[in-house]
């Protein structure tokens, strides 16, 4: 099968990168990004998890990358595919700093105009750790926010540069990380529309690469809402680990409040096989891909046929980006009814907003 192709390559010279610094190539250089970024042996662990003087290494490793040009420190540690001229060195910090998706979003120019009946989010891997055309693709992703104007925003592999874009370009959104350093997770709520309640972080004990489970407790139009996002461990590898997250994702669901609607969002990198093996989704969750009657326009989220950014050969087409949602006990207030992929289009430069499509997901608020 093509899927068992989709595993990312080695280096070409990875004895003359340090490891730290594998972590910031470029995809279409050196898609081992997620297996190298904690696999040297100078990267201390306990108990499976990254050290650390890991995160804080892998954030220098950033942080030198997104100095201003004309720093000697951080000429030196960019990558050579990276570092062609001072244009090269991506500050998105440093662009503009209106509020573009909260200004032309609350205009004629948003497609979703406040309406209490109607309830929508993205889910989204920005694709953060490809440096090439960073600028660009945020921009690209900030107008597909201002267009949908959407009252939740799931993102994944955010870094703290691409946070601090946001947080100046959308500042009627709160944002809620699962991490500070390296690459995080991240969900956005419409201040005007969701209120804010807490916030919660599940550690994922045996990652190697990183990751956690967000969850964000809130309300909108009175109902109580459970929000979860995050980024499962990646490669088909890893998928014993993986699995073990989906578990993790499905006991927590299972747990929160039976007056809450929960809504888990964000890259799985799910194998349909690796659910049942899971044993299925339990009686009270859902897949909203599936209760939509699996649509087919939006089932592959992962397409390298459509997507170039990463130049892989044999073609993947996966799902690897999932919603799942479990109603509340009372009465279901909140019901999905449509999916739509985003990011279909190329940018200026060439590439797509990210290697994985977003979703866009519409609900239905019964008052």
């Amino acid at each position: 099968r093509s899927s068992d192709f989709c595993v990312w390559s080695s280096p070409r010279s990875r004895g003359a990168t340090p490891p730290w610094l594998s972590a910031t190539w470029p995809r279409t250089t050196g898609r081992w990004k997620y297996a190298s970024l904690l696999s040297s042996s100078s990267f201390p662990r306990s108990g499976g998890r990254p050290g650390l003087t890991a995160v804080c290494v892998f954030q220098r490793a950033l942080n030198s990358y997104f100095e201003p040009p004309g720093q000697e420190s951080a000429a030196e540690s960019r990558p050579q595919t990276a570092a062609a001229g001072p244009e090269s060195c991506v500050d998105l910090t440093n662009e503009e700093t209106t509020d573009s998706v909260s200004s032309k979003a609350s205009t004629s120019e948003g497609i979703q105009q406040e309406d209490g009946s109607v309830f929508s989010f993205i889910t989204w891997n920005v694709d953060g750790l490809d440096l090439n055309n960073l600028q660009e693709r945020a921009r690209g992703v900030c107008s597909y926010l201002t267009l949908y104007n959407p009252d939740v925003i799931f993102l994944q592999e955010v870094i703290p540069p691409y946070c601090s874009y946001l947080k100046k370009r959308a500042s009627s959104y709160e944002i809620i990380t699962g991490h500070e350093e390296g690459y995080f997770t991240a969900i956005m709520l419409k201040k005007s529309r969701v209120k804010f309640k807490s916030q919660e972080i599940i550690p994922f004990p045996n990652t190697k690469m990183m990751r956690n489970l967000l969850c964000v407790y809130a309300s909108v139009s009175g109902n109580e809402l459970c929000l979860m996002t995050s980024h499962l461990e990646s490669t088909r590898g890893h998928a014993k680990e993986r699995m073990n997250q989906f578990k993790t994702v499905l006991k927590k669901m299972q747990e929160a409040p039976e007056s809450a609607t929960v809504i888990f969002a964000g890259d799985t990198n799910l194998r349909d096989h690796e659910v049942t093996k899971c044993g299925g989704l339990p009686s009270n969750i859902l897949d909203v891909w599936e209760f939509l009657g699996k649509p087919k326009h939006c089932q592959y989220t992962w397409d390298t046929q459509m997507n170039c950014n990463l130049g892989i050969a044999p073609a993947c087409k996966l799902r690897f980006d999932r919603i799942f949602f479990r109603t509340a006990a009372e009465s279901g207030h909140i019901v999905p009814q449509s999916l739509e992929l985003l990011g279909l289009e190329k940018l200026d430069c060439g590439r797509f907003p990210s290697d994985h499509w977003g979703l866009l997901c519409n609900l239905d608020v019964i008052l």
